[in-house]
Order: C-alpha cells, then structure tokens, then sequence
C-alpha cells in the first residue's frame, strides 16, 4: 500500500504516514528498521505493509481495518 511520510522522529525510528485518503497511520521502530532506511523525510512516498495484530494489540489497532499494525515502511518505487 502506498502512503506519504508525515512524521519521523529518528530518535525512537517511529513516526506516522498519511494513506492516500487522508488516514494517519503509525509505525514503530521495527517497522522502519525493516525497511532498511536509513531517514525519512515529510512529504516522502512510501509503501508500508501490515501484519496481523497480536491479541495483546486487538481492536482498533494500526490502521485500516482494525487489529493491523505496520510491518514495513520503505521508499516507494516506480
């Protein structure tokens, strides 16, 4: 799925991406580090990939669709 880089705090790897319908969605650092970058930087296209929640993290988690939380976070290419 392709987003745009909204927020990155390169002290914790963590930020958030704005799907293309306007939905922020947060990452953590595992889900950056699995990217292989390096920075991120606003306004960046990026494609971001889900995994099934845990049942620690249940409803409402990650994004669209509840119980997802971002596994990738890496540059879009074309």
């Amino acid at each position: 799925m392709q987003a745009t880089a909204y927020t990155y705090d390169p002290e914790t790897r963590s930020g958030s991406v704005l799907l293309d319908d306007g939905t922020p969605v947060e990452f953590d650092a595992a889900a950056f580090d699995a990217g292989g970058l390096r920075l991120l930087r606003p306004g960046q296209r990026v494609r971001i990939e889900y995994a099934a929640a845990g049942p620690a993290e249940g409803e409402g988690g990650g994004g669209p669709g509840g119980g997802r939380r971002v596994s990738l976070v890496t540059l879009q290419t074309f």
